[in-house]
């Protein structure tokens, strides 16, 4: 069974930064990719980003250049840092991934973080 742990989530001034962190943990998997989505109260969820084990990103237009996707493939662990924070940046971020399990991709979610930006 694979777990993904969020972390790094809280209440910042507009104009602050976080880091989130997500660490998939388990037996028998490899990372196809990993991405952070957030959903705002009454709003659907959302892309932020995505990143693949080889590095390759893509960003949500309205994140690009305040949001790093970054991936450590040795510790099955994905980061956003989230700089020049606004407060319609307030959302829960969830974090999933893509694992190669047994000749499958499945794909797996956190619980999610809440992220709050104060004006």
């Amino acid at each position: 069974q694979v777990q993904l742990v969020e972390s790094g989530g809280g209440l910042v001034q507009a104009g602050g930064s976080l880091r989130l962190s997500c660490a998939a943990s388990g037996r028998d998997f490899s990372i196809n990719r990993m991405a952070w989505y957030r959903q705002a109260p009454g709003k659907q969820r959302e892309l932020v980003a995505v990143i693949t084990s080889g590095g390759s990103t893509n960003y949500a237009d309205s994140e690009k250049g305040r949001f790093t996707i970054s991936i450590d493939n040795a510790k099955n662990t994905v980061y956003l840092q989230m700089n020049t924070l606004k407060p319609e940046d307030t959302a829960v971020y969830y974090c999933t991934a893509f694992l190669a399990q047994a000749m499958a991709v499945k794909s797996y979610w956190g619980q999610g973080t809440q992220v709050t930006v104060s004006s």
